[in-house]
């Protein structure tokens, strides 16, 4: 999986320190893709100097688990996608792909489990059975653990909601990328779940995100680049690297009228007590 085109100059440094709460570095970006190192290396010049590197397939949680590492800026976390979750099942190798993962959440520095959840924008009615079965998998999974859960959530809220109502959601419970609107921030909130907002919230169309930011507490609020994907304005369109956290983070500070500098460590500080020293 890649993103073409040239990388985007990374943003002014930020006043303060901060993490970077979803990337996939493992994925070559940019039409002169740039190395793991450089990548890193941008990001802490600009001031994100943590990241929680994410591996949602196989292939990639290996390659996470490794990369935790060799890398001290890294956490890791690692689940089967719900995309992924449904395509397996199909082949009939699921399972086996469930119980590697399982295994390698036990790994060191393994943080988290994700990212699991629902995705109805890729996957037909066929594949709703399995990302539901994944999805409650990762749950128990989590819970098992003792591990927060990054929650991916496409077209799905309500959907993915009835799940957690059902297995109840594990104690510390991010809803990555966070998509919905302000009514679904405000119930998120008050459930004591974490919303991790990526570069879509600065987006000149995402208003309805910005209203759902407005309503998140700081304390609940978590940045995140998904990179290479959801590069942040004014770089739309461009293979994402960590550094451009600090746009995202320059739109929270807006959104919530709080200064830059309390939102870098706010961030840095939950993220912290989320998935532990670094």
């Amino acid at each position: 999986m890649t993103r073409a085109g040239q990388w985007p100059p990374a943003p002014a440094p930020l006043p303060a320190p901060l993490v970077d709460n979803h990337c996939h570095l493992e994925y070559p970006a940019g039409d002169e893709p740039r190395s793991v190192e450089d990548r890193l290396a941008d990001a802490a010049a600009t001031g994100v100097t943590r990241v929680v590197q994410v591996g949602c397939e196989v292939e990639s949680a290996e390659w996470t688990v490794d990369a935790v590492q060799r890398y001290p800026q890294m956490v890791g976390g690692v689940a089967i996608h719900p995309n992924e979750a449904a395509r397996l099942d199909a082949v009939g190798e699921y399972d086996a792909a469930f119980e590697r993962i399982a295994d390698l959440a036990r790994a060191d520095r393994i943080r988290v489990v994700s990212e699991t959840g629902l995705d109805f924008f890729r996957t037909g009615p066929d594949g709703v059975d399995a990302q539901v079965r994944a999805f409650r998998d990762h749950i128990a999974l989590a819970k098992e653990l003792g591990l927060p859960m990054q929650i991916h959530d496409r077209d799905a809220h309500a959907e993915v909601l009835e799940v957690l109502d059902r297995d109840g959601a594990p104690e510390q419970t991010v809803f990555h990328c966070f998509s919905g609107d302000a009514g679904l921030a405000q119930l998120a909130v008050q459930r004591g779940w974490f919303l991790s907002y990526a570069g879509t919230v600065t987006f000149k169309n995402a208003g309805g995100l910005r209203a759902a930011l407005a309503v998140t507490p700081l304390s609940q609020v978590l940045i995140e680049t998904d990179s290479p994907f959801l590069t942040a304005h004014p770089h739309r369109g461009t293979p994402n690297h960590p550094a451009l956290a600090a746009l995202t983070a320059r739109t929270v500070a807006e959104v919530l009228e709080t200064d830059l500098a309390t939102v870098c460590a706010t961030v840095s500080e939950t993220s912290s007590q989320l998935y532990g020293p670094w």
